[in-house]
């Protein structure tokens, strides 16, 4: 069998005479194996090899690879586009995800065991919420899987399976951290493993610990020139807008006014960022199994996970309140032309933002599998129930009261003792502290901080349950061998509700407000798959066969929908099987997409009538904006090319979606040459297409097609959006802009991947091991609508939303073992990307006439040293990056000046140790 050919091991028992091992049954005097389930199908096959490609992770590759994470893992490979990681500081959660053909995480499905995994209110699955420690191996199907799985198996399925064979027991421990002295990382972990004639039992448990980096801990991430990621307009001491003549001050050092520039007066808040955020996890698993009676069995599985993480932002800037004409720290007061100010000012003095979430995973599956006879057949059937439950309570620290601001920075005055109050002699307000936004570093006191500030406590719940029933079999024989199929009903119900910190939802606060998301949906499924062998044996044709599948889904949201798949395997020979496929799939709207309540959020992304932007140089541009009555001269507020929005725009739902739909085809071959032992490799060519895509537009995109695109976008797309002509200080900039999802957009991917394995004769300087993985994207398109013209990405970087897309990504690992010893020296390539070059940036680009910038290809080095010591241990030692590779600089990044996709500035060194008993 070839070395990636993925073995999902039978969710459904094998008879117990026919049991082995490696299918978890209790068994010890195992026979051989004859039929196992294979990821992609259910039905139970002796012949391991499909017509889809399958790439395969076993628990010893995933050890060499020496991280803590299985997300940090499968992020690695070479199908994976941009998800969401530790790297997300501004934007994370905590969470992390999978992306296959960078496609988004909610278009790849994550099962355990076979076994859809919860997902979160927007329909991604949290990697975080499964320890490495109990997975065996990961086996990711390159190819769409609606009629098998259901929803969300577009892009592909990732199957995590988990330690089911094990006996005897055994601990590990493993430490690391950068070069740098940061960044630590510790993990230890303890599985026990017993067996016995009728069951076994698996118990596991570990603890993960990772540390924080910070960003001013890294130059490309620290701000200045040609970094400016931290650059903020609003810093300390805080800015004004004098109603006098609309225009904005500073005050100097001798309480005269100055005119504000930002790049003299602004703030760095790089340093006060994670660029790597910390987390810890928790987590317990049980998985048994008891052999009822000879032909029926009971499972069960048992996972608490809990995490805990923080991200941490600079202080809370705030913008646009007045400080009163009759505060006592209002510079005007006293003066011939007393008047209110408009400030702006960064509230260091609390220390930052902090963003802290406490997640607890509950999984578990319980259900009774066997065989049952009909006449002189023998059919598998299995019967389940799986209920997963996440609850996360999240804690923000360093947000603020908008009223106690008010009030702080209302009417004050000084009393006879000296104190200064709010208000006014006759209409004192009680607690409250008069506020100065105009003062330097610690002119804000305590004392008023207290007053101002709040912490907000919110709470998520999600609830996942399914009933299952699946039967497989053989149903008659036909000339080439049996017609085998699998049948099967799912029950399946989603529920999940997020409830603000009353505070937030009411408005009240300076931090992001969102009203209450709750919702639910459940659905039918039944689905029917068959295996039909034509040619067996003969010239040409040791094997030709097809699959069928097809599967009926009913949503009491939307409906119902019919998805259906065919393939089909050859092999002329014994040495090479050519294999294809054609499949349906689809995706319903999640909880998010479907119930959400509206959320503010303060976007990044660089207005087209800012002169910064260097687009106004478009003629059709600069006619609409002049048109809208903004001058040449307009400039968006703030510093760096993405530049953040003064007031927040609204992310929202649609109740009214449907599924988007999808076609997948892949066509390739596996070649094992008989003349050419322990060498294997499959080459597939898959294509991919989404239609009525739900998709919310980003603020980058939804101007796009308001200043650019075709009168038909232009109506849709221009209406999103405000902009307020008499802001303070910056009339003309956008004040609101309706982020909400539609089933519009249209994708296309497509290209080629290729796996290769080599396990070299044995030498007499030990044995070598070659495996490459590559994947080659030809194409990357991207429909605003149907009628839209396609948006070719391959190749590019889009900084404001934070996706690359390569065209290239390959990983090639060499091994070495002899004897005890062993080494591994793993490499990892990312082709180069360009992006778009703001005009105040020129001088920084690569192209600066063209305004590009080039991304270059890089490639990360990793080694791995082994020994197996006489005392039934393992000890590794190695180093990440070990030639301290830096990341591209993107001068459209957000956040750090580069993308989170790749690895954080570093060289990264670890020990682990692994002790059997």
């Amino acid at each position: 069998m070839p070395a990636h050919i993925a073995l999902a091991l039978a969710v459904v028992s094998a008879p117990s005479h026919a049991q082995s091992e490696q299918t978890g049954g209790g068994n010890k005097q195992a026979t051989t194996l004859d039929r196992v389930e294979v990821v992609g199908s259910r039905i139970k096959r002796a012949d391991l090899e499909t017509s889809q490609p399958v790439f395969t992770l076993s628990r010893e590759e995933i050890q060499k690879q020496g991280l803590t994470s299985i997300a940090d893992v499968l992020q690695r490979i070479s199908t994976n586009g941009a998800a969401l990681n530790r790297t997300f500081n501004n934007g994370g959660d905590g969470s992390a995800s999978i992306s296959l053909r960078n496609l988004g995480a909610k278009r790849t499905l994550v099962l355990l065991n076979g076994r859809r995994w919860s997902t979160q209110l927007d329909g991604s699955v949290d990697l975080n919420t499964i320890p490495s420690a109990i997975i065996e191996r990961v086996e990711v199907l390159k190819d769409g899987a609606s009629t098998i799985y259901g929803s969300d198996a577009i892009a592909g399925v990732v199957n995590i399976v988990t330690r089911s064979n094990y006996e005897g027991a055994e601990a590990s421990a493993y430490i690391g951290q950068f070069g740098q002295g940061d960044g630590g990382r510790e993990a230890y972990d303890f599985t026990l493993g017993v067996r016995n004639d009728r069951g076994s039992l698996l118990l596991g448990a570990s603890y993960v610990k990772e540390d924080e980096v910070m960003a001013g801990a890294r130059k490309i991430s620290a701000g200045g020139p040609p970094f400016f990621g931290g650059q903020s307009p609003v810093g300390v001491p805080g800015s004004f807008v004098d109603p006098k003549d609309n225009k904005t001050y500073i005050l100097g050092p001798n309480g005269q006014f100055v005119p504000f520039n930002s790049d003299v007066h602004g703030y760095n808040t790089a340093p006060d960022n994670y660029m790597l955020t910390p987390q810890e996890r928790t987590g317990i698993f049980a998985q048994g199994l008891y052999d009822i009676t000879d032909k029926v069995t009971f499972r069960s599985e048992f996972l608490y996970n809990q995490r805990t993480s923080e991200q941490l932002l600079a202080a809370m800037p705030v913008s646009g309140y007045k400080l009163s004409k009759d505060s006592i720290y209002n510079p005007t007061k006293g003066t011939a032309n007393p008047r209110d100010l408009t400030t702006s000012r960064r509230y260091v003095e609390s220390g930052g933002r902090s963003f802290n979430q406490d997640v607890k995973t509950f999984h578990f599956y319980g259900g009774f599998e066997g065989v049952f006879d009909v006449g002189e057949r023998q059919f598998n059937w299995d019967v389940g129930y799986r209920y997963d439950r996440t609850d996360e309570n999240s804690l923000t620290y360093g947000l603020f009261n908008k009223q106690a601001i008010n009030n702080a920075m209302g009417p004050s005055f000084i009393d006879a003792g000296g104190v200064a109050r709010c208000g006014t002699p006759s209409a004192i307000i009680q607690g409250c502290v008069p506020i100065n936004p105009l003062g330097p570093i610690g002119s804000i006191s305590k004392q008023a901080l207290d007053y101002i500030s709040f912490t907000a406590h919110d709470s998520t719940k999600l609830e996942s349950k399914s009933y299952t029933l699946n039967v497989t079999g053989d149903l008659f024989d036909l000339p080439a061998g049996p017609l085998s199929f699998a049948a099967g009903y799912e029950r399946r119900s989603e529920s999940g509700q997020f409830d603000p910190d009353a505070f937030i939802a009411s408005g009240q606060s300076t931090g992001n407000g969102t009203k209450p998301t709750k919702g639910s949906y459940s659905l039918d499924d039944l689905y029917l798959e068959l295996s039909v062998p034509v040619l067996k044996d003969l010239p040409f044709a040791k094997l030709l066969d097809f699959s069928l599948a097809t599967r009926r889904s009913d949503y009491d949201t939307f409906g119902s929908t019919l998805n259906s798949k065919f393939g089909f395997r050859w092999k002329p020979f014994d040495d090479l099987m050519i294999r294809g496929n054609w499949a349906e799939g689809f995706r319903a709207p999640d909880i998010i997409a479907l119930y959400r309540g509206d959320a503010d959020s303060f976007e990044s992304y660089a207005d087209p009538c800012s002169r910064h932007s260097g687009r106004r140089s478009n003629a059709a541009i600069n006619a609409k904006c002049l048109a809208e009555g903004l001058p040449a001269s307009f400039e968006q507020p703030g510093s760096g090319s993405s530049r953040q929005t003064r007031e927040p725009f609204t992310f929202g739902s649609n109740p009214d979606l449907m599924p988007e739909t999808s076609t997948s085809t892949t066509l390739g071959f596996v070649y094992n040459p008989s003349w050419l032992p322990g060498f294997d490799i499959s080459v597939d060519w898959y294509r991919i297409k989404i239609k009525d895509a739900i998709t919310t537009p980003t603020v980058r995109f939804i101007l796009d097609k308001c200043y650019t695109g075709t009168a038909a976008e232009q109506a849709i797309y221009c209406k999103l959006f405000k902009r307020d002509m008499s802001y303070p200080g910056s009339p003309g900039i956008i004040t609101d802009m309706d982020l909400r999802p539609m089933n519009a957009a249209q994708y296309e991917v497509e290209g080629y991947d290729m796996t290769m394995h080599y396990r070299l004769p044995e030498t007499r300087w030990g044995k070598f091991a070659i495996s490459w993985d590559t994947t080659y994207t030809a194409r990357w398109d991207f429909k605003a609508t149907k009628d839209s013209e396609a948006e070719k990405r391959l190749g590019r970087y889009f900084g404001g939303d934070r996706d690359p897309y390569w065209r290239i990504r390959s990983n090639l690992n060499l091994d070495w073992t002899y004897g005890d010893f062993g080494a591994t020296w793993g490499m990892r390539y990312m082709s180069g990307l360009e992006e778009e070059c703001p005009q105040a940036y020129a001088q920084y680009c690569s192209n600066p006439k063209e305004l590009t910038n080039r991304l270059p290809a890089t490639t990360y080095h990793d080694v791995q040293f082994r020994y197996n010591t006489p005392w039934n241990a393992t000890v590794a030692v190695g180093s990440n990056n070990v030639f301290a590779k830096e990341p591209p600089l993107a001068l459209t990044a957000p956040y750090n000046q580069f993308d989170p996709q790749y690895d954080v500035p570093g060289r990264f060194y670890y020990l682990q140790y692994r002790q059997r008993f």
